[in-house]
């Protein structure tokens, strides 16, 4: 039976980082991938026939990923900073977040907030996120600190207890006085995840967490060529350094007290190999099944991604703002305090919101190399749709319908803050279809494996061990072969390769 030193099972962007880091310190590193590419949800495609256009297909933006691994892999990759962080329509102006004017961004909350004080609560607000980004990124890449260290590392008890001890909603409502503000700032804590601002569980707290921490700034950055230029930088990083990274293979089981895997080729036969060490770059809900337990608390994702490629960016009703400036940063539509709250309400009751709330982001301003010749020439553009508390409980009974109705609804949220209907706007392939693509939390579930359409494989943790079972690098499960390395670790989720780091630091401190 072949013997390797580690065996990845899962070939996404932090299974990769994983085999990159351990293949260079000398370990024979086998990574075993189910889908026909790596990256997991971390890839670039050309989803409209006869279209030159390279869309990020699920995950579209990169702010975790730290620098040092970038430097200490040598990937070639572009991470471009957008000028624009946000614009925010409201009637017929909007908020526009300009990190490069801050008399422009003060004068637009001027313009929608009628004083400055949601702007110095907005300045105060981003003040204290900086201050945690700076403290706590860094320690994402050693070894798990408990509660109070963590909170040492922190050193401002404001900070403290704004992210970490109060509701986010709470602390919004407190701070900032006009409902279009505070939406603003709620949404970084509902990506991917449904959930009350309000509620003492904090699960908002975490998912906005770790929305303003990447990399010591919590800008969200542009991956010059796209998700899947991260990709390819990360396989290719790890197979020169001698990883065996193979695709087309489903593993079907792990055996943890004796390091052996079976997997299934494309072909059908079964095989098995042994390891010293097993990463699992999965959900914790598909280990669990490999390893024959009963997954606890399935996991729910709550989004709706719509890909769309415009042969022109819509117009806005904002005559001061351009369409290249709203739309080169985040777009948010609808997400106001109360807009946010009345769609989850819907959501939580069982139906798709009358008005669901969403951001838009355009790719090919800030990276036109993701467009063809000709697209570029035409004045053509990508544009990202997130759609919020959209939860897979919607998309059961039927996927189809429910698909079909969401899309509307958003497409019609997304109408009603614009000067034009976006369908006028897309871009049609040379059969006639429009250029638009929707993947609900149930069909990332059936296309990408994801339990429950879950896009960080399960409930955001904190990023501080919070009793012993959470180990030294927050990947260690029950069984000393098997380490977590996937976004379900602690301080997983998002792009970031740092659960990868972290298993690989593991495996390198024993043998």
């Amino acid at each position: 039976m072949p013997a390797f030193d580690v065996v990845v099972a899962g070939g996404g962007h932090n299974g990769l980082v994983a085999a990159a880091y351990l293949a260079r310190a000398g370990r024979r590193v086998l990574v075993l991938e189910r889908l026909p590419h790596l990256g997991g949800l971390a890839v670039s495609a050309r989803p409209f026939a006869g279209v030159d256009a390279r869309v990020s297909r699920y995950s579209y933006l990169v702010s975790l990923l730290p620098t040092k691994i970038v430097r200490d892999l040598g990937l070639p990759v572009e991470l471009r900073r957008r000028r624009f962080a946000s614009y925010t329509p409201s009637g017929d102006t909007g908020v526009l977040v300009d990190g490069a004017d801050d008399a422009r961004t003060a004068a637009s909350f001027e313009a929608v907030t009628r004083d400055d004080r949601d702007f110095t609560a907005w300045r105060r607000f981003y003040g204290l996120a900086g201050h945690v980004a700076e403290r706590v990124a860094p320690t994402l890449l050693e070894p798990l600190r408990d509660r109070a260290a963590l909170r040492a590392a922190v050193g401002d008890d404001e900070a403290w207890r704004t992210f970490f001890e109060r509701p986010i909603g709470a602390s919004v409502d407190e701070r900032f006085r006009h409902d279009t503000v505070r939406g603003i700032v709620l949404t970084d804590a509902l990506i991917g995840t449904f959930a009350d601002p309000a509620d003492g569980s904090l699960l908002a707290n975490r998912c906005l967490l770790y929305h303003v921490i990447g990399n010591g700034t919590g800008d969200w950055n542009v991956p010059v060529g796209g998700m899947g230029a991260v990709t390819e930088a990360l396989a290719t990083a790890a197979r020169a350094a001698g990883a065996d990274l193979r695709t087309g293979m489903e593993v079907l089981a792990i055996d943890p007290s004796s390091g052996e895997v079976t997997f299934r080729d494309e072909d059908g036969a079964e095989h098995a190999v042994t390891a010293h060490r097993v990463l699992a770059a999965l959900p914790p809900a598909v280990l669990s099944r490999l390893l024959g337990e009963t997954p606890h608390d399935p996991p729910e994702g709550s989004q709706l991604k719509v890909n769309m490629v415009l042969a022109r960016l819509p117009r806005l009703r904002d005559p001061a703002v351009r369409p290249e400036e709203a739309f080169g940063g985040t777009f948010h539509i609808n997400e106001g305090r109360d807009q946010l709250s009345a769609a989850h309400a819907q959501a939580a009751a069982g139906t798709i919101p009358d008005v669901p709330p969403a951001e838009v982001y355009c790719h090919s301003l800030t990276d036109p190399s993701i467009l063809g010749p000709d697209l570029r020439r035409s004045g053509t553009h990508t544009l990202t749709l997130f759609g919020l508390h959209m939860p897979a409980r919607l998309f059961r009974s039927d996927p189809a319908r429910a698909r079909d109705e969401a899309l509307r609804a958003t497409l019609a949220s997304f109408d009603s803050v614009l000067a034009e209907p976006i369908e006028d706007c897309l871009l049609r392939a040379p059969d006639g279809t429009p250029c638009l693509e929707v993947k609900t939390p149930v069909d990332l579930e059936r296309d990408a494996g994801l339990p429950g359409g879950h896009i960080f494989h399960r409930d955001l943790a904190w990023p501080y061990a919070e009793d012993e079972a959470a180990g030294r690098w927050g990947v260690e499960t029950g069984h000393p072969r098997l380490l977590l390395c996937g976004a379900g670790a602690r301080r997983g989720g998002g792009v970031s390769g740092i659960p990868g780091h972290n298993a690989a630091r593991a495996v390198l401190e024993t043998r």
